[in-house]
Order: structure tokens, then C-alpha cells, then sequence
């Protein structure tokens, strides 16, 4: 076998292989054997099928499997050896390529088109400016974030006198002229809030009203959603919209949610027991986590800022286009050609990034070992956990839930992408120069607005 490059120019290359007989004669004949042992044809034993049937009905089909194989191998063999930086995968000449005919051809010719990653080195240094914004930690973020804490952790007291937002217990009867209906609608564990009421009389009725009162009202001016009168008198809503009557109802419990006051058992079960011990420690703590969060935040930020700057410095790298597009089109049969012209400046843009991070990731010998990605799925674990207010989670649950996060592909595969990204852009902050900016968490949202 035979291979020649043909470089059209620094993107663009043809790969030509030529394939003699000899070169594929010997893994053709064995395979045929193979099949002579396996076949089964009516009229011949097993094993015993001549050769001359064997070849007649499958030698071109194997001859071309064979050669299909031969040429993917030396192919890729090729290029490896010869470390040619492609982009995509070789596709197969559409002016070049000659009709072969396995039956008469000695020699096979195999044209491909190549495309090629442009050559340049990523050299950053000082003078590379990139902003870094460091968004401050207001006193209402932390007061916020105790408010969630009082509230997530309070509990519920029963009491004598009704309030608003109270939860009222109690039996509903309805009623006929004034009187209970004992034809009608009884509901013994009836529930209510006065704070959903949107008659403001009935409302009035209810709140300042103590255990053991009884009050009359109409559900239909009451509450008027039919989803809600449904719920309250536990019939369809079909039936309560047909509701007209009144109904009374004895309060039999007052149910009230108290928020957990700022103390030692707040500490205990935000952070685990004797974490934390003061008020003080406690919003340090929770400043510090927030700055935690927020930094997370900044350093994507300073991830979209930091790519932008780089890119512009590789405005002149050229691409392959036409193998690229053609490449693409070929990989994805239902893509448009408006579609691709549509997308194919962010594509260009993706891939100049990828092989950008791929020469910041050589040239500083970076390594994604497992502890990395556990790490990295770990801190995930824990900012889910946060978004719910819990915190101080004990590692080992921590652990098993990141563990049983890795266990699917393309979580894994998408964590190392990420975890080998965060790399290159700890390289690229401590080699660029950083224009730090204090911003407020509203200025900070507002970047994403548009």
C-alpha cells in the first residue's frame, strides 16, 4: 500500500491510497474461510461447501468489507504517525476519485479530502486585560438568608385565637332557612385559611374568632374559585359551582406556623450540632457561603469575558470552510443549508475555542485525575442541596450522591468537560491581568438580561 499527501493549502489536503491486490488478497482468502466453516447452504455438509461457491457468492462483499477496513486502518494510521491536526474525519474526493472494478482493477485508487486545524501558538500575558467582576455581599442578602433559615425551621403551634394566616380547623354543616340541613353537605375535618378568603366580611368573621366559635358563611362569595370550594366542602367542582347555600362552621383547632427564633437550635440545625455557636459566627457563616455562591457566579462570568479576549486574538485563523460545512452536512442528513450558513459562525467560534483550550491544556501539562472529577461532582451536590436551604450536609451523603451521579455517561462525560474547562480558565486568570470590579448582585444580574 501506497499513500501520497497533496497539501491544496494550510487548511486543505488530499490523501491518496493505492491498494494492490497482494495487499488484501491474503486477509480476503481467510476470511472466505472463515465463512466455508460457518456456511450453511442446502445440499452441503457443514464445513463442506466448496471454495468456488463460497468465493462466487461472497468474495466481492468480503473483497470490499477487506478493503473497507485496510483503508480506515492505514488511514487513520497515517495520520497519527504523521501527526496531521484534522478537523472532522476524512471524506471521500468528489472530483478526483476514479470507478474501480474489484474484478479488474490490480490497482485500487482511494482519493480523500483532509481538513486541517490552522497552526498557532496561545501566548497570554499581562497586557491581556480581562474583567473580573466581584459581586458584593449586601446585609439585606444576609438578613434575606436568615429570614429562609427562621422560616424552613420553625414549626406549628396550636393556638386560641385566630389570625389571618392561620390554618382553621373544624366541622362544616350546611345549612336551609337558618337552620342545619341534615339532607345536606357535612364535613368533619374541614380546613380553611382566613388569609385566602376574598370576601373581606367573612374574613373579618374569622379572624379574632377563638376555639369553639361557630361562624356562618357563604363558600360561593367567600372563596368564588370553584376549584376551592371544591376542596374545602371535598366535592367536584361541577358540584361546587352549583353551590348557593350558607354553611357554619365550629372552629375545633387553630393552627399557626411560628418561625424558629435566631438561637442555639437554629445554629444546630443549619450547620450541625456546635458548628456554630453565635449569632455572630452564624452570619459570618452564612456570608461566607454566599460569597462562595457569588464566586461561582463571577468566575462564569469572568468565563464568557475571559473566551471573548481570547478569541479576538485569533480573529485571523482560517478554517477549512468548504470541508467543514460539506463535513457537517454529511454528519447530520436533515440539516439545511440555510440552517448551517445560520450556525456556522458560532460553530467556527466553538471549535477556535476547543482548540484553543486543547494548546492551554498542553502547554501547562493539565491533567484531569479522579479526584478532580469526584470533587467537581461533589460541588454540585452541595449547591443543590443549597438552593433547598441545607447546608453542612454530611459528607458522606454528599459523597453518595455525587457517586451515584457519575454513574451515568453523559453526566460524566460532561463533568470532565467541565472540570478540564475550569482548568484552562484558572490558567488563563492567573496569566491574564484582571480588571477587578466591586459590583452589586442586581448590577450583576443585569449583564445577563440581554
Amino acid at each position: 500500500m501506497n499513500i501520497v499527501r497533496k497539501d491544496i493549502d494550510q487548511n486543505n489536503a488530499i490523501l491518496t491510497l493505492q491498494i494492490e491486490k497482494n495487499d488484501y488478497a491474503e486477509r480476503v482468502e481467510k476470511t472466505l474461510r472463515d465463512y466455508r466453516k460457518k456456511a450453511n447452504i442446502p445440499g452441503f455438509r457443514p464445513g463442506m461447501v466448496p471454495v468456488g461457491l463460497i468465493k462466487k457468492m461472497y468474495g466481492k462483499a468480503v473483497a470490499a468489507e477487506e478493503i473497507n477496513k485496510m483503508i480506515s486502518d492505514e488511514l487513520y494510521k497515517y495520520i497519527r504517525e504523521n501527526n496531521i491536526n484534522m478537523l472532522g474525519e476524512p471524506l471521500p474526493n468528489e472530483t478526483e476519485q476514479k470507478e474501480l472494478d474489484l474484478n479488474s482493477d490490480e490497482t485500487l485508487e482511494f482519493v480523500f479530502d483532509l481538513g486541517i486545524a490552522p497552526e498557532f501558538e496561545v501566548e497570554l500575558n499581562k497586557k491581556d486585560k480581562v474583567k473580573y467582576y466581584q459581586i458584593a455581599v449586601s446585609d439585606e442578602m444576609i438578613e434575606n438568608q436568615i429570614k429562609s433559615y427562621t422560616g424552613r425551621y420553625g414549626k406549628y403551634v396550636q393556638e386560641d385565637t385566630v389570625e389571618e394566616k392561620d390554618m382553621v380547623k373544624g366541622s362544616l354543616l350546611e345549612m336551609a332557612n337558618g337552620k342545619v340541613n341534615e339532607d345536606g353537605i357535612k364535613v368533619k375535618d374541614a380546613v380553611l385559611t382566613p388569609a385566602y378568603i376574598k370576601d373581606e366580611a367573612v374574613k373579618a368573621q374569622f379572624t379574632g374568632a377563638k376555639k369553639g366559635d361557630t361562624i356562618t358563611f357563604n363558600p360561593a362569595t367567600a372563596l368564588v374559585d370553584a376549584a376551592e370550594i371544591s376542596s374545602l366542602l371535598k366535592i367536584s367542582k361541577d358540584e361546587a359551582k352549583e353551590i348557593t347555600a350558607d354553611f357554619s362552621m365550629t372552629i375545633d383547632g387553630i393552627t399557626r406556623y411560628h418561625e424558629a427564633e435566631v438561637n442555639q437550635e437554629l445554629f444546630d440545625k443549619v450547620y450541625g450540632e456546635g458548628v456554630v455557636t453565635s449569632e455572630e459566627d452564624f452570619k459570618a457563616r452564612i456570608k461566607a457561603n454566599i460569597e462562595q455562591t457569588l464566586a461561582a457566579d463571577s468566575d462564569y462570568k469572568f468565563g464568557i469575558d475571559a473566551r471573548e479576549v481570547v478569541l479576538a486574538k485569533f480573529d485571523g485563523l482560517t478554517f477549512p470552510d468548504a470541508f467543514l460545512k460539506r463535513w457537517v452536512k454529511t454528519t447530520n442528513e436533515n440539516l439545511t443549508d440555510e440552517t448551517l450558513e445560520a450556525d456556522y459562525p458560532k460553530m467556527i467560534a466553538d471549535l477556535k475555542w476547543q482548540l484553543i483550550k486543547d494548546k492551554i491544556a498542553k502547554a501547562n501539562d493539565i491533567k484531569i485525575e479522579n479526584a478532580d472529577v469526584e470533587a467537581y461532582a461533589e460541588k454540585i451536590t452541595r449547591a443543590q442541596f443549597a438552593q433547598y436551604g441545607m447546608v453542612g450536609i454530611d459528607d458522606e451523603i454528599v459523597q453518595n450522591y455525587a457517586k451515584d451521579m457519575l454513574k451515568k455517561e453523559d453526566t460524566l462525560k460532561s463533568i470532565i468537560e467541565k472540570v478540564a474547562e475550569e482548568k484552562v480558565f484558572e490558567v488563563i486568570k492567573n496569566t491574564v491581568k484582571l480588571d477587578t470590579k466591586e459590583v452589586s448582585v442586581e448590577d450583576f444580574n443585569k449583564m445577563f438580561e440581554n
